[in-house]
């Protein structure tokens, strides 16, 4: 998990960002969890891909969870401007702390790692 600053206001997500051009989607999640968390990620399989509107903003996202390994730790490397730290969390932790997710998607990514659902990284095309 990380704790961001959103507008001023600390919430808790996964790490999670935008494509650099000519990144693949596989490419992008390496790269934003090594700025976010300073983690080395290798991603292992899809969990979901999920469609939320925010409702005061009445704008769309979509949302890629992925599952993997962390390897490498480099505790001296600045996290990206927002986030104010990378957490280790346990699910009634994520859970008690509901209300500083950034969406709901929070959660629906853990519950649904939890059920099981993984689907092959085959599936994503460039």
């Amino acid at each position: 998990m990380v704790e961001e600053e959103i507008n001023g206001k600390m919430t808790l997500n996964q790490p999670a960002g935008h494509l650099e051009p000519d990144e693949s989607l596989i490419e992008a999640v390496i790269r934003e969890t090594d700025e976010e968390t300073a983690w080395q990620f290798e991603p292992e399989a899809l969990v979901g891909i999920y469609r939320w509107v925010h409702p005061l903003k009445n704008e769309t996202y979509i949302r890629y969870c992925f599952c993997g390994q962390v390897a490498q730790h480099n505790p001296e490397q600045e996290l990206d401007g927002d986030i104010h730290r990378a957490l280790w969390m346990t699910l009634e932790q994520i859970e008690a702390r509901q209300a500083e997710h950034r969406s709901p998607l929070v959660l629906q990514c853990f519950q649904d790692y939890l059920a099981g659902h993984r689907y092959s990284l085959d599936l994503l095309r460039n």
